[in-house]
């Protein structure tokens, strides 16, 4: 089994990855493999509305001038996706909005490709408006029929500079439960 993590920060080792790898360790503990893509310093651009991704139906955007491609296959090769952003006035930043937009179209026109593979999300947040961020990446996860475990409370992580949301005792618990619950499900649906 093998879950792919993906940031969607700016920051390559900031505050969002600090808290993917705390779900990632929780996962190698129970002999999981994991794989950490980092958005950072890509040039992403979001979905041109093109819809050729629905006449070729070939699990692929139609722009290849950048990674989103790369990011798109590791997802379907996963048995499990975790998502990651800093939230950036209130929502995801734009790396992850054109990850959604473009994997959105794409799994969608190849008959939902992570369907009934486990996803979540997590975020790292200042202060507040986490909660859009959240809800951005887990519609996501819905809407390509993924099943979404839960946590101790909602996978957010607290602080402003990197490093800072390891002194959010609440959020580093919530994302090591994460991962013990990814753990189990991934177990379940393919043990």
């Amino acid at each position: 089994m093998k879950v792919v993590a993906i940031n969607g920060s700016a920051r390559k080792d900031g505050n969002t990855a600090i808290l993917i790898n705390v779900v990632l360790e929780e996962l190698k503990k129970e002999d999981i493999k994991t794989e950490l893509l980092q958005m950072a310093g890509e040039n992403l651009q979001g979905c041109l509305a093109c819809y050729k991704c629905f006449k070729k139906k070939d699990g692929r955007c139609v722009n290849d001038k950048d990674k989103m491609n790369e990011y798109i296959a590791k997802m379907r090769e996963a048995d499990g996706v975790l998502l990651g952003s800093p939230t950036y006035f209130s929502d995801v930043t734009s790396s992850m909005r054109a990850l959604i937009e473009r994997c959105g179209f794409v799994g969608r026109a190849n008959d939902y490709i992570l369907k009934r593979k486990v996803g979540s999300s997590v975020v790292a947040v200042r202060r507040a408006g986490a909660m859009p961020a959240f809800n951005s990446m887990n519609l996501f996860l819905h809407y390509m029929q993924m099943i979404q475990p839960g946590s101790s409370y909602w996978n957010i992580g607290i602080g402003r500079d990197p490093g800072d949301v390891l002194k959010d005792a609440e959020g580093i618990q919530t994302m090591k439960t994460l991962g013990e619950n990814m753990a189990w499900l991934l177990k379940r649906l393919h043990g």
